[in-house]
């Protein structure tokens, strides 16, 4: 619940004149998928390409901020219904300071990432890291789906608990067969079509 006594504070310099600083537009690409669809690979990958371009651009990794920001919050449904919120909560921060943020979550829920959409608008870009179950399970580097299979985690997304893929996502890469560079120029090519870097 917001405070009646919370005023938005407008700075002196504005979300333009960042971008026209950075070269190139603010927006947000939240990647989503099965946990092993390469949803972190591919966020970084792109984030290293735009890199290469002088882009200013940082990863909200949906690891690291179980460390800090959201380190209180459980894997409940309403424990990742909040998870997600905050997110989209700081990817708006980082895109009025005109960057390129990528978010890499498997955020399940459709009603989340819709949440998510309807505060971000137009800078919202919901990218499917498309792989079926049994390559994502295949790959498990971190060994959570034999974990999720014999029982030592409650509620895994894919085994226990649903993931809900996007009915309408702006992309959808195929992970499962694209090559990584192949991927990242997807998502390259879309940004360019969008007008958010130069071609």
């Amino acid at each position: 619940m917001k405070s009646p006594n919370v005023v938005w504070h407008h700075g002196e310099v504005t979300r333009d004149m960042r971008e026209k600083l950075n070269g190139h537009k603010g927006i947000v690409l939240w990647f989503t998928g099965l946990s092993g669809s390469g949803k972190s690979t591919l966020a970084h990958a792109v984030e290293a390409r735009l890199y290469e371009q002088g882009a200013h651009t940082f990863v909200i990794d949906g690891d690291n901020v179980r460390h800090g920001l959201c380190a209180d919050l459980d894997f409940s449904d309403a424990g990742r219904v909040e998870n997600i919120r905050r997110v989209a909560e700081v990817a708006g921060l980082f895109v009025q300071a005109g960057i390129i943020t990528l978010t890499a979550f498997i955020s399940p829920f459709r009603s989340d990432r819709e949440r998510a959409r309807s505060l971000l608008g137009e800078d919202f870009v919901e990218i499917f890291c498309s792989a079926p179950l049994e390559v994502c399970e295949s790959r498990d580097v971190k060994g959570l789906y034999k974990r999720a299979r014999s029982g030592e985690i409650p509620a895994f997304t894919g085994i226990s608990s649903p993931y809900e893929p996007p009915e309408h996502p702006e992309l959808e890469v195929d992970t499962a067969n694209l090559p990584l560079e192949a991927s990242v120029d997807r998502v390259m090519d879309y940004l360019s079509y969008r007008g958010i870097i130069a071609s």
